[in-house]
C-alpha cells in the first residue's frame, strides 16, 4: 500500500510539472503515449523533488525490520492490544475528518464536485482524497448517461435555446466566402517568439513578415487541457471545451459534433488533414474521420525521407504535402485543409537539425588597453529555452519555404492561409531565469536581489503562454493588429464570419463583433481585457488601470462555470445524438 501510495505522489508530481495540473484515472487510456515523447518526459520532466516521495516505503521498511527484530509480528499482543489500538486510530481519524468537513463551505463542496479546479482540491484535500474523488468522478459519467442524463441535456438546451444565434455583420464579414482554406496548426508556437530577435537576426522572420501583411491577433491564447494538440484540433473545429477527465481524442471521440469540416462539405468542400506522425497519435485517424474529414494524411502516406524529433521533418512534410494539395486542387473545385506541424515538440534536443542561429548576445566591454571591444556572449546557448528558439526558427523557415512553393504552383491565388498555434511550449517557468535576467559580462543570473531582477511569477508565466493566429491571403493586403483577447472556441465563429458558414452550438464569438470577450480556460481561470482570474487561488490580476468591481468578477466567474458545465454535458452525454433520438421518439421514427 505504502509502495502505491508512493506512485500517487511520484505521478502527480511529474504531471504537475508538465501540465500545471494533476492527473485523473480517465487519462490511463492516454499513457502509453508517454513511449513516444519519453525523451521530453526524461528531460523536462522528471525533478529532484518527485524522488523525495521516496521517503516513505522507505521509512516503512525500516520500522519494519525493526518491530520484527524485537519479536513484534510473533506476539503484537507483548507491545498491547492490536485490536484496540486500531479501534482507537479509527475514532480518531472520524473525529478529525468529521471537524474538517465541518470547516467546509458549499464552494468547496461545490469544487469538489466539478472536479475541474484540481490545483484547489489537491491544496485542500490532499491528494490522495482528489484521487478517489477522481475515480467516482470518472465513473459517474457512464453511470449517469444510463439512469440520470436528463439534467445534463435539459441544461445543455435551456443554455442554447437561451443564446442568441444571430450573427452581426461587420467589415469581414463573407468576404473570403467561396476560398479555400490552409489551417496550419504550428506545433508550440508561441507569440513571444514572433518579438525576440538574436544580435538583429529574428527568430521568425516569415511568421512576422505575413502578420504584417495580413490579419494578426495579438492577444490569442490556446484552451488546450491534457489532450494538448489533439484538444486544440477538437476545440478550434467544435467551439466547444476539452472534457474536464480525460481527453475527447481518446474517450470522447465517437460522439456526434458540429464541425468546422462537416459544415464545410455541406457547401461543397473537399477536407482533409495531414501529418507527419503515426495516424493512430492521439487516435486521430478515428477523431478526424469522426470531425468530417473526407481524408487524413499520416506518416504511412509520406516518405519518411528525413526524421526530427517524432517523425517526418516539417520541410520534408511540407514539400510533400505541396504534391498532394496540388493533385487535390486540380480534381476538387474548393478544399479545406488542416496541416499539423511536428518537428516543433519538445524536448527539443536535435539542435543538429535546426540549422544554424546562434541565440547569443553581443556586447561591448572594455579590454585591457581601454578601448571598447564587442563580445558574444554564449546567452541562451546550451539552455533548454534556447534550444526551443532554435526549433522555432527552423518551423519558421519550413512553413516560408511551404508558402514560397504553394506560390510557385499557383495555389495561393484563391487562397486563404490561417497559421495558429496549438499550444505554448510546454517550459518550466525556470526556463524563463535566464532569459529575464541574463547578464552578459559576467555570463550569470541577475541575483533576486538585484533591482534589475524580472520575477516570472504565475501571472506573467500564463500570460505569457498565448500563441499566434495569422490570417493572410496573397492578393489582399491587410496590414491590421487585433487586440481583444481571444480563444481557440472562438475560431469557429470568426472563421465562420468571414467563409460564410456558423454552427448553432459555438461556445465561442466571432472577435469582430464581440465587444469584450472572455477566454474560459479548462482549470477554470478565465481572461478579459481587463483582468486574469486564477479561480484556483480565487485571486486577479489587474490588466488596466482601473477598478475591478465584485460583480464584475462574480459574472464572469458564473458565465466561465457555465461555459464548462455545458460543454463537458455536451461532449459526455452526447447532447446531439441524444436530441435527436427524442426528435424520433416524438415524431414516431422510433418507438
Amino acid at each position: 500500500l505504502s509502495i502505491f501510495l508512493t506512485a500517487v505522489c511520484v505521478i502527480n508530481s511529474m504531471y504537475y510539472t508538465f501540465y500545471l495540473s494533476f492527473t485523473s484515472v480517465s487519462l490511463i487510456a492516454t499513457s502509453l503515449q508517454i513511449i513516444d515523447v519519453g525523451d521530453a518526459l526524461v528531460q523536462n520532466v522528471i525533478e529532484f523533488k518527485d524522488f523525495l516521495f521516496l521517503w516513505q516505503p522507505v521509512v516503512l521498511l525500516i520500522v519494519y525490520f525493526r518491530l520484527n527484530k524485537k519479536g513484534y509480528y510473533e506476539k503484537p499482543e507483548k507491545f498491547g492490544n492490536p485490536k484496540r489500538k486500531m479501534i482507537g486510530t479509527l475514532i480518531v481519524a472520524t473525529i478529525i475528518l468529521s471537524i474538517f468537513a465541518s470547516t467546509l463551505t458549499g464552494l468547496e463542496v461545490g469544487r469538489l464536485i466539478k472536479q475541474w479546479n484540481r490545483e484547489f482540491l489537491v491544496a485542500k484535500f490532499g491528494v490522495y482524497f482528489y484521487q478517489v474523488n477522481d475515480i467516482v468522478r470518472s465513473l459517474e459519467p457512464r453511470i449517469n448517461t444510463l439512469f440520470g442524463y436528463d439534467n445534463a441535456i435539459r441544461q445543455v438546451r435551456t443554455f442554447y435555446e437561451n443564446r442568441t444565434s444571430e450573427q452581426k455583420k461587420n467589415k469581414y464579414t463573407n468576404i473570403f466566402e467561396g476560398k479555400n482554406i490552409i489551417m496550419i496548426q504550428a506545433e508550440s508556437i508561441q507569440k513571444f517568439t514572433m518579438e525576440l530577435d538574436f544580435d538583429g537576426r529574428e527568430v521568425t522572420p516569415n511568421l512576422n513578415r505575413l502578420a504584417k501583411e495580413g490579419i494578426n491577433f495579438t492577444n490569442f491564447y490556446s484552451q488546450v487541457s491534457v489532450g494538448t494538440s489533439s484538444d486544440t484540433e477538437f476545440t478550434l473545429s467544435t467551439s466547444l471545451l476539452p472534457v474536464s477527465n480525460g481527453t475527447v481524442a481518446i474517450g470522447y471521440w465517437d460522439r456526434e459534433y458540429v464541425t468546422i469540416p462537416k459544415i464545410l462539405k455541406d457547401k461543397g468542400y473537399f477536407t482533409f488533414s495531414m501529418h507527419g506522425n503515426n495516424g493512430t497519435f492521439w487516435n486521430r485517424i478515428a477523431m478526424h474521420d469522426s470531425f468530417g474529414y473526407d481524408k487524413f494524411f499520416h506518416k504511412s502516406h509520406y516518405d519518411i525521407d528525413e526524421v526530427i524529433g517524432l517523425g517526418l521533418s516539417d520541410k520534408s512534410f511540407f514539400r510533400q504535402s505541396v504534391e498532394k494539395i496540388k493533385d487535390i486542387s486540380s480534381k476538387e473545385e474548393r478544399y479545406y485543409a488542416t496541416i499539423i506541424t511536428l518537428t516543433n515538440h519538445t524536448p527539443f534536443d536535435e539542435v543538429d537539425k535546426y540549422g544554424d542561429f546562434p541565440v547569443t548576445m553581443k556586447v561591448e566591454i572594455e579590454n585591457e588597453f581601454g578601448e571598447l571591444e564587442e563580445i558574444e556572449a554564449p546567452y541562451m546557448e546550451g539552455t533548454t529555452l534556447g534550444n526551443y528558439f532554435k526549433a522555432v526558427r527552423y518551423a519558421d523557415e519550413a512553413m516560408g519555404e511551404f508558402i514560397d512553393a504553394l506560390d510557385k504552383e499557383g495555389l495561393l491565388e484563391n487562397t486563404v492561409i490561417v497559421i495558429y498555434g496549438d499550444h505554448d511550449a510546454r517550459l518550466s517557468r525556470r526556463d524563463y531565469v535566464r532569459f529575464y535576467n541574463y547578464d552578459p559580462y559576467t555570463d550569470s543570473v541577475l541575483s533576486s536581489s538585484n533591482p534589475d531582477y524580472i520575477p516570472v511569477d504565475f501571472y506573467s508565466y500564463e500570460l505569457n503562454r498565448k500563441v499566434p493566429l495569422v490570417i493572410w491571403t496573397k492578393d489582399k493586403q491587410f496590414g491590421v493588429e487585433i487586440d481583444t483577447v481571444m480563444g481557440m472556441y472562438d475560431m469557429l465563429p470568426t472563421l465562420g464570419n468571414m467563409f460564410g458558414f456558423s454552427s448553432p452550438y459555438a461556445l465561442g464569438q466571432d472577435i469582430f463583433s464581440v465587444e469584450e470577450n472572455v477566454v474560459v480556460f479548462p482549470n477554470g481561470n478565465w481572461l478579459t481585457n481587463k483582468i486574469y482570474f486564477n479561480s484556483q487561488r480565487n485571486e486577479y490580476l489587474a490588466l488596466v488601470d482601473e477598478p475591478i468591481s465584485k460583480s464584475y468578477i462574480e459574472a464572469y466567474s458564473l458565465l466561465s462555470e457555465e461555459y464548462m458545465q455545458v460543454s463537458n454535458n455536451f461532449i459526455i452525454y452526447d447532447y446531439l445524438r441524444r436530441k435527436k433520438e427524442i426528435q424520433d421518439v416524438r415524431e414516431g421514427a422510433i418507438p
